[in-house]
């Protein structure tokens, strides 16, 4: 092997093992997907989750010793990973060499980011299509400081009781126009939880929710690759790792020689699926804004 290609071989994998690191701190850091579903990076494009749909029947009666047996059904779910994300450029030979900063460090942060927040989108969307728990909130929604603590316990009593109950973590996905309300409501709360407010701004969590933040207009109302969303206007609700997050071997990155051209092709992509069991959709809340 020459030593132009030996040095291409090992520039390329010192680039690679960059992009792999630090796509993990994006991913733990960026995506609220990562955070709040159950994450499945495996090879599997199609995951079964079968479940039991008629259950025995309890009887309750005076003591007789007799009983009627009924018979158990399940149903069939499961979750295939039907889009992918991809986001290409090239960087010419002459950009990395007469750059005075590392061009390919930045190509390589920029699509860390767009592969990730694509990503982030389509999952977030997804999950509120299938969400069958509805909520609509009073005037103002999330706006308004007075509706939080009302929108708030009305969210929990759609999931206590359960056998997961709150002890699963409920969480609530706002848009960042949604935080006056809730800033306000905050700095507004008894004693110790309303000086931490003032004193560290925005706090994450409120009447044990976990509250995640989002850019305004990711929820949308747009085809978002194989999903036809209509979330314009809502948010969601639920409690962690009951959703799945498919992404079979995660988010993927290579480069290329260009023919007639200098330089290098640089493509990140990721194959991504989202999924509620049909058992859980109803621990899941579709909040519209009123």
């Amino acid at each position: 092997m020459s030593t132009f290609n030996t040095q291409n071989s090992v520039t390329f994998t010192l680039r690679h093992k960059y992009f792999q690191n630090g796509l993990q701190q994006v991913l733990q850091n960026a995506l609220v997907s990562e955070q709040i579903f159950k994450v499945d990076r495996s090879d599997l494009k199609t995951i079964e989750n079968p479940y039991i749909s008629t259950s025995g029947t309890i009887t309750q009666q005076a003591v007789a010793g007799t009983y009627t047996i009924t018979a158990m059904a399940t149903t069939e779910d499961s979750l295939a990973v039907a889009d992918e994300v991809i986001v290409p450029t090239h960087i010419f030979d002459f950009e990395t060499r007469t750059a005075n900063f590392d061009l390919m460090a930045n190509f390589l942060d920029d699509m860390m980011y767009q592969v990730a927040y694509q990503v982030d989108k389509f999952v977030l969307n997804k999950q509120l299509s299938l969400a069958t728990g509805t909520y609509t909130t009073p005037a103002g929604g999330f706006t308004t400081a007075a509706n939080i603590p009302v929108i708030c316990s009305n969210l929990l009593s759609k999931v206590a009781g359960y056998a997961g109950g709150l002890a699963a973590s409920p969480f609530l996905v706002i848009e960042s126009t949604d935080i006056v309300g809730f800033a306000q409501a905050q700095v507004a709360s008894g004693f110790s939880y309303a000086d931490a407010a003032l004193r560290n701004g925005f706090m994450t969590s409120y009447m044990g929710i976990d509250i995640y933040v989002i850019r305004t207009g990711t929820f949308v109302t747009a085809t978002i690759g194989t999903l036809s969303a209509t979330n314009s206007g809502r948010r969601l609700f639920g409690l962690k790792n009951l959703g799945l997050f498919a992404s079979p071997r995660g988010i993927q990155y290579t480069e290329k020689e260009v023919s007639l051209k200098t330089g290098r092709e640089v493509v990140a992509w990721a194959y991504v699926g989202a999924k509620i069991w049909a058992n859980h959709a109803p621990l899941f809340v579709n909040i519209t804004l009123a």
